[in-house]
């Protein structure tokens, strides 16, 4: 072979290969199944329960922007991603060389905390539940603080003209579900379910403190009315369960 036929060969493969490598090819994928998460450098986006969770199963990287954690994937510079479902699929769907795991990574739902003995209550959320899930609320929510969307729920009552109340305990540090705001607010999806939910019984919602772990036991000591941000199974026997008014999927992207 000439050297012109190997400098032209040259040329071509410092041409091709960072195209090959920008569309993921190239490097190979070492997260098959979600066992191989574990120990994995993984990728989310910062602020939601997907970076949370790498933080717990592997090293964690956050990032701000969806499309650079891609790019990153692809690059090898991260093993996996973690994201919610909706949000992958859309995101996968016009990202080239990844994929998502068939198998999801975990789901759970979201439920309310009511104390055991006050059935009355609980049916009255269960109620205002299928009222918000029938007129699009909850969608509309989720879509918000999970897909990035843009929705507003229009209240129905103005709540300084409320007298009844009932006070809901919520963590500080569990965003998109509650979290506070740099005016130390609580915000976030679980608070406007809430707030809406009052909204529905015609009640003021007051707004409690507690940490993840206390939440359950908030409401089985009578210190709060309701709870949110939790597992159903932290609180099974002391607290009655909502409805669930939302379902949430994590799935792990990777390269192909």
């Amino acid at each position: 072979m000439s050297n012109i036929i190997r400098g032209t060969i040259l040329k071509i493969a410092v041409l091709i290969v960072p195209i090959l490598l920008l569309i993921g090819c190239g490097y190979p994928n070492v997260v098959n199944s979600r066992e191989d998460v574990e120990g994995s450098t993984i990728g989310g986006l910062a602020g939601t329960p997907s970076i949370r969770l790498a933080t717990e199963l592997g090293t964690a990287r956050s990032y701000y922007s969806a499309e650079q954690m891609m790019i990153d994937l692809k690059a090898a510079q991260i093993d996996c991603v973690i994201m919610e479902s909706t949000t992958a699929a859309e995101l996968v769907s016009r990202t080239s060389g990844v994929r998502i795991l068939l198998e999801p990574l975990v789901e759970y739902e979201l439920r309310i905390a009511v104390p055991k003995e006050n059935t009355r209550l609980l049916r009255a959320v269960d109620s205002a539940l299928e009222t918000l899930e029938r007129n699009g609320t909850l969608r509309g929510l989720y879509n918000k603080y999970f897909v990035g969307r843009n929705y507003t729920y229009s209240m129905i009552n103005d709540p300084e003209t409320l007298t009844n109340s009932l006070t809901v305990a919520l963590p500080p540090d569990s965003p998109p579900l509650s979290f506070k705001n740099d005016e130390g607010r609580f915000v976030g999806m679980d608070v406007e379910v809430i707030m809406a939910v009052g909204d529905i019984l015609g009640v003021k919602i007051g707004v409690l403190e507690y940490d993840a772990w206390e939440l359950a036991t908030a409401v089985w000591h009578g210190r709060a009315d309701l709870a949110l941000g939790w597992h159903p199974s932290e609180g099974e026997g002391i607290v009655n369960m909502s409805e669930p008014y939302a379902r949430v999927v994590q799935v792990v992207i990777v390269r192909r």
